[in-house]
């Protein structure tokens, strides 16, 4: 590849976006002996996955779990599959799974865990006359080809009430599936919906000992590897389009990068807003309407041992029906996530985390966050502040009583994320962590040698953005 200091590069493929995807298709295309270039305008990669340091303290960025678990050997998942393409060995991963999580919504406590047994058992108990509809529903999904590029992005809501009755049980099967991977507002694509039944019921969740780094690690270990440059802290500023083709892309620092492809991560609009002709609002009706806000806690207890907290993941719904919309307010804490990340099943407890960490998350309104913020830093930090001890409540409300002065107490650090991070860390407009509505599964653009991968392509969750990564690479960039 040359890199000479005439600030141009040639290349093979240019990918925008170091998150899940990207590394994934730089790999991918790396192996069969591609020329690639992977920028980011981070100084880290991961994306929407990613972790940073405050005081030598690390924090995860987005990963409450890896979806997909299945044991090693497991034919015909996600995760093997995966493994396989990218030439990663199932241990690499370091997965341990978890514990037990639960659905608190409606007066039911429903429990799950990586055996869907338990699940399956839990909606007889709580919901007898619906148990055949759900098992029949649960074999429609089996059978339905949720990877499939001309998948029709159809009503999930409506797809499920043919199989369901009790709108509290639709509800609570909604909650969990809508907060790890939605972006449409009260309902899914019914192919997302399959994705994230498989992703969450039927395989189900893990964490590796040290977190989504391990991951990254090993992701930018093996693009290295196989050849494969990165350029960090320099994104492409714009794409110049000629005869229907990219000509080249300029980076920020003045770079132009000639490449035959350019596969990009970082979002359908945000994608074409760059190419040169199309206007600067671009796009406009398909930017992600759904945002999020999430707060960190570390404590100086273990959960388990000091609280009683046994549960990995919480989805809670507080409100008479389950509202996944953006709130009128800043926030919305009527309903959302609790991950201790403590609560996996360590495959070696010398290595499980000394500190304790509870995460809560809930939707939140970027417009009513990034008007607040116009009216200076102080008003945004005081609602953080406010935001933050509402949803410390919440979460406690959840979570086995326990003295909140003894939590506090026990308190050492906290950290908070809003939608506005999301934006400036990751370029997603409106920072909707989960893209535009519409999807494009195909993954092409009016541009004949561009094309789209990660989350607006349509696979979601750590597994799925890695899987639309190689999918893409594999369909557009190897061809």
């Amino acid at each position: 590849m040359k890199t000479e200091n005439t600030k141009e590069i040639r290349a093979d493929v240019l990918i925008i976006g170091a998150g899940m995807s990207g590394l994934a298709a730089g790999i991918r295309l790396a192996h069969f002996g591609k020329k690639v270039l992977l920028v980011d305008r981070h100084y880290s990669v991961g994306g929407l996955n990613g972790f940073y340091t405050i005081d030598g303290r690390g924090y995860d960025v987005g990963l409450h779990a890896m979806t997909n678990y299945v044991p090693a050997g497991t034919k015909n998942a996600p995760l093997t599959k995966l493994l396989r393409q990218l030439r990663i060995r199932y241990d690499e991963l370091d997965l341990c799974p978890q514990r037990e999580s639960a659905i608190h919504a409606f007066g039911n406590k429903l429990r799950f865990s990586n055996d869907f047994s338990l699940f399956e058992s839990e909606i007889a108990r709580a919901f007898p006359q619906e148990i055949d509809g759900f098992r029949k529903l649960d074999e429609f999904l089996k059978n339905f080809d949720e990877t499939a590029l001309d998948a029709k992005d159809s009503s999930a809501r409506e797809c499920v009430g043919e199989f369901l009755r009790s709108r509290e049980l639709i509800d609570s099967l909604f909650i969990p599936l809508s907060f790890y991977g939605s972006s449409l507002p009260d309902d899914m694509a019914l192919p997302q919906f399959a994705i994230m039944w498989r992703s969450i019921f039927r395989e189900g969740f893990a964490r590796p000992h040290i977190g989504v780094r391990q991951i990254l690690r090993l992701l930018n270990k093996k693009f290295t590897e196989a050849g494969g440059i990165r350029k960090l802290r320099c994104g492409v500023k714009n794409i110049r389009i000629e005869g229907g083709r990219a000509a080249f892309a300029e980076l920020d620092d003045g770079t132009r990068v000639f490449a035959e492809k350019i596969l990009s991560s970082a979002g359908s609009t945000e994608t074409m807003r760059l190419c040169s002709h199309k206007p600067a609002d671009f796009g406009a009706d398909n930017i992600g309407q759904l945002a999020f806000c999430e707060t960190i806690s570390v404590l100086d207890a273990v959960p388990e041992k000091d609280f009683g907290w046994n549960e990995t993941i919480i989805f809670f719904n507080d409100a008479e029906k389950f509202n996944y919309r953006t709130p009128p307010g800043l926030i919305d804490p009527r309903s959302g996530v609790i991950c201790i990340p403590n609560n996996y099943a360590w495959s070696d407890p010398s290595r499980a985390p000394q500190e304790g960490c509870l995460r809560v998350t809930c939707l939140a309104n970027y417009t009513q966050w990034k008007n607040l913020r116009g009216n200076g830093e102080e008003a945004y930090a005081q609602a953080k502040a406010l935001a933050y001890e509402k949803l410390l409540d919440v979460a406690l409300s959840h979570l086995p009583a326990t003295s909140e002065d003894k939590i506090r107490a026990k308190l050492v650090a906290r950290d908070m994320f809003t939608p506005l991070t999301v934006e400036r860390f990751t370029g997603k407009l409106g920072g909707a962590i989960y893209g535009a509505t519409h999807k494009n599964r195909a993954g092409t653009t009016d541009v004949e040698n561009l094309f789209l991968c990660g989350t607006d392509q349509g696979f979601l969750g750590i597994t799925g953005a890695m899987l639309s990564g190689i999918s893409m690479a594999n369909l557009h960039g190897l061809t």
